[in-house]
């Protein structure tokens, strides 16, 4: 294994840092100190130097994204910090554990990041299942403001309810405005005119808990860890079929080989490994043959996938690729927000016909519908959820093809009933239906 070094988790190996003190005798703060002896233009050129990246799944570089901000001369409105709290990508887990255990380093991001933008306003937009999370938040800012490090910053943390559309950025704003979330369309973009129609920043929380961690490294420091393209560490959410689930923070680079044998202790009970998905449920999924891919963003672009929001799942040979498709495309027909045509109309589709494949009711003209649906979907919609869905459901029969094609030739699901994924269903607010327990609307 490559070295593993702590950046977003430095200073937590004697347990979280939720204490003030305990997160000052660390260096905490001092990079604050330091952002505001800085111009703005000047801590954004810092972020594009180090190669930092957003850490939600777009992975555009976040100094650059910050530079779309007009300067308060150029447009006279309140300029906007939203942080995206809302985790909620099936596979991915890593922002609620940064929340827990480095709180401050992560509002210490936020502050360095309204500098860099000239904003005196802050939301953290966090999902309103994270109560524990939500309150380690609030005791750590109220801390924050008795110490007055605040700089005349306000900082709402604004808890969601739950809704999976919210974690694109432009349905947050309109959740945060007190309305429906529901995307907007695009341009105007929110660097433009976000929330309220103003210029807004949106970050992903593992994205701002690193700007801390850039300005006290310094950029060339931190441009040494990762590899070109994809630089510093990334905190992977690694679950599914493995030996030893949970956040793991290694440098971009490393490969899947690594991350689920030398550190996630490998497939249990001596199982094969089948399939990973790399970056989170939105992303195409690769087969065990992808073993030794490199986990950062070239590499996996181009073993036909993407790192997205770097949760890795570990598949292992127990798992209907059929019945995984059923499970994903239930997630997303169910958090679809009905905007759009081909989202609201194309996922049912999609969840309707695998159901029919894994139901041994399909004819090979089906599978050509389905993949149909899928290029009716992709390119369409006005969010990513939709494309999400068909991007996933796609990966699976191209590269599991076999599998879909044996539910048709033999009629029925040639696991007979026993897929580690049998019966287990996404939540849905659909009604039952006599095949599987899973409705047909």
């Amino acid at each position: 294994m490559p070295e593993r070094p702590q950046i977003v988790f430095a200073g937590t190996n004697g347990g979280a840092l939720t204490q003030f003190e305990d997160y000052a005798a660390v260096g905490g703060f001092a990079p604050l100190r330091k952002a505001r002896s800085m111009a703005p233009d000047d801590v954004i050129a810092e972020l594009e130097s180090s190669g930092l990246r957003g850490r939600g799944g777009a992975f555009f570089p976040t100094g650059r994204k910050w530079a779309f901000v007009p300067k308060p001369d150029q447009l006279a409105k309140p300029h906007y910090l939203v942080v995206n709290a809302d985790e909620s990508e099936p596979g991915t887990f890593k922002d609620r554990e940064i929340m827990l255990r480095v709180p401050f380093r992560f509002l210490e991001g936020c502050l360095i990041a309204a500098h860099a933008i000239s904003s005196q306003h802050v939301f953290v937009y966090i999902r309103g299942e994270y109560e524990q999370e939500f309150e380690v938040l609030r005791e750590s800012l109220e801390a924050m403001r008795k110490a007055d490090l605040l700089g005349g910053v306000t900082v709402v943390i604004h808890r969601g309810a739950g809704a999976y559309i919210c974690g694109e950025e432009t349905a947050l704003l309109e959740s945060l405005e007190g309305k429906r979330g529901q995307p907007r369309t695009k341009p105007p973009f929110p660097a433009i005119a976000g929330l309220y129609a103003a210029p807004t920043a949106v970050n992903n929380v593992e994205s701002i808990t690193t700007v801390t961690s850039v300005l006290e490294l310094g950029a060339t420091e931190y441009a040494k860890l990762g590899v070109e393209n994809s630089t510093g560490t990334r905190v992977f959410s690694l679950s599914g079929d493995v030996v030893n689930p949970g956040n793991y923070e290694l440098p971009h680079g490393i490969t899947l080989r690594e991350l689920i044998y030398d550190v996630g202790g490998g497939v249990p009970g001596g199982r094969e490994l089948k399939a990973i998905i790399p970056g989170g449920s939105s992303t195409s999924i690769l087969t065990g043959a992808d073993i030794d891919t490199p986990l950062d963003f070239t590499s996996l672009v181009q073993a036909g996938s993407s790192i997205g929001s770097a949760g890795v799942i570990v598949i292992d040979e127990r798992c209907c690729m059929v019945q995984l498709g059923i499970r994903v495309s239930q997630f997303y027909e169910h958090e679809s927000c009905g905007k759009c045509t081909p989202c609201r109309v194309g996922t049912r589709w999609l969840t309707q016909i695998l159901q029919k494949i894994e139901g041994g009711r399909a004819s090979q003209p089906d599978l050509d519908l389905l993949l149909s649906v899928c290029d009716r979907i992709m390119g369409k919609c006005l969010c990513p959820l939709g494309d999400s869905d068909a991007i996933a459901v796609l990966s699976y029969v191209d590269r599991f093809r076999d599998e879909y094609q044996a539910h048709i030739d033999l009629g029925r699901c040639p696991f007979d009933g026993e897929s580690s994924l049998e019966g287990i269903l996404a939540p849905s607010a659909m009604h039952e239906s006599p095949a599987h327990g899973i409705a047909r609307v």
